[in-house]
This record gives structure tokens, sequence and C-alpha cells, in this order.
């Protein structure tokens, strides 16, 4: 695997399963810089190895993330400054590219699991919602900031949790920017588990991780784009893309031996997939 060194996170793989710690402690984990371009880097790398089954993201301290940090938004005031229409151009780039830094999550093979603890807001509410399973801790609590500084958020939570709650709801929280807690989210179905405190949310993040892990990485891989897909289209497409992923994916080698270990009550083992 390629270098998975970076200044902003802390990787840990623990057999199939990697750890992507947000490590800026002292800054309640500002996405700066460094966070937009490490994350999706860090995640297509680990998605090139075909060892690694499934992620999880935590953040350290006392706060998952405080969301962007002033540094990032002084590259976007200084690009304000400039000739409008030049201006424009190159901001709409960057926005791009934040945006890729989500986009990355959501379009590994594997599924990605958040470790939510203190403070969400901001771009971690994005980055959250491009994920496939969210755990929180009970005093968690999150908030769509970017209404409370004169702007519309622009990297992924007005289209992504539209799809996941409410869309009234996502309404209210994003024209209020109020906070809102780990039991109201859970409640609307934002989150799939409220655990005790920061240590347990980590603990069962990564047990359900290493549970995924023991399945199929091919069914897993297909369950994901399915969904995803089935998110985005009617029924009628969905249906299509799910036969036609199956017609060419399913195999008797997995198939078989799942059967066969369910039978004999063993636990099944699954060849990792091929890197091309």
């Amino acid at each position: 695997m390629r270098n998975l060194e970076s200044t902003f996170f802390e990787v840990e793989i623990n057999g199939p399963v990697a750890h992507l710690k947000m490590n800026r402690p002292q800054k309640a984990n500002g996405m700066t810089p460094d966070f937009w371009q490490d994350l999706p880097r860090l995640v297509r790398q680990l998605d090139e190895n075909m060892n690694i089954r499934a992620l999880v993201l935590s953040g350290n301290g006392k706060h998952f993330t405080g969301g962007m940090d002033f540094a990032t938004f002084g590259t976007i005031t200084d690009l304000l400054r400039q000739e409008p229409a030049r201006a424009s151009y190159a901001l709409r780039l960057l926005i791009k590219q934040l945006q890729d830094s989500f986009n990355a999550l959501e379009e590994a093979r594997f599924p990605v699991i958040t470790a939510i603890h203190g403070a969400c807001i901001g771009g971690g509410i994005d980055m959250i919602s491009a994920c496939d399973i969210r755990l929180a801790t009970k005093d968690a609590w999150f908030s769509i900031e970017e209404i409370n500084i004169g702007m519309t958020a622009d990297v992924g939570s007005l289209q992504r949790l539209p799809r996941l709650i409410a869309p009234g709801i996502v309404k209210e929280l994003a024209y209020t920017g109020r906070k809102f807690s780990a039991h109201e989210a859970f409640e609307w179905g934002f989150i799939n588990t409220i655990c005790k405190d920061r240590q347990e949310v980590i603990s069962r993040s990564l047990a359900l991780a290493e549970e995924i892990s023991t399945k199929s990485p091919l069914a897993i891989a297909g369950s994901k784009k399915a969904i995803d897909y089935s998110r985005d289209h009617n029924v009628a497409d969905s249906l299509e893309q799910i036969a036609t992923w199956n017609s060419a994916m399913l195999r008797e080698e997995d198939l078989m031996g799942a059967l066969k270990a369910k039978m004999e009550k063993k636990q099944a083992v699954f060849a990792d997939l091929l890197k091309p």
C-alpha cells in the first residue's frame, strides 16, 4: 500500500478494519486545508487495498469536529477580493474540490462508519452525511452552522440529508442553524445507535466494522452500490441494476461457501477482492 501518513489524521489498520482519527484536538478537529487534501487521498488509498473491508472515522479530543477551520475560510475570502468573474470561476473549482473530499467516502467500495462525540457542526454534518452508518454518544450535538455565518452549506449536507431524514426537518435545521441532539437525530433515523461515551462509541463502531468484515466483500460492495443507486433512481431502474449486478457478480464460491459454513455452524471465510 502507498504511504498512509497524514498531518491531520492518525491512521490505524487492524486486519481488515481501517480507522482514521482526526487528530487536531486542541482546535476541535477543525478542518484545515490538510484535512481536505488528506481525507480523499487516504480513503482512496485504502480503497485500493483489497485487504480493507470497513473503515471507522472518529475524532480525538473533546469533540468530533468543529467544522471548517478559519484557514480554509481564509482561502475563500482571498478569492473574493479578486476580479469577480475569475474569482467566481476559481471559487466554484474550490467548492467542487471540497465536495470531492466527502464524495470519496460515498464512492468507497467498503462501508464507512462514523463514531461521533461532542460537537459535530458545519462540515462535520456534510462528512457524516456521506458515510454509511453513524453512531454517536448521548451528549453529542449537531448544527448546520453555515447559516449562522451568512452562507448556504455547499459541501453535501443539503443534498444528502433530505435523503436520510424528512425534508421538513432538514429545512428547519438549515434555516435556523440550531443545535440538535443525538436523541433527536436518533429519532429521525439519522443516527443508528446512541452510546454512553466516546470510548463506547468507538468500541462499538470498531466491533460493527469487524462484523461487516467477516461478510463477503463482493456482496458488501454490491449492497452499498445497490442501496446508493436506489436512492438516486426509481424502483424499476434499481431492480434492473441489481439484476445486472448479480448476474455478473454472484458466484458459487461465496454462495456455496456461506451456505456450507451456515449448515456446519461455522464462520464462513471469504477471499479478498482482486486489485486491478
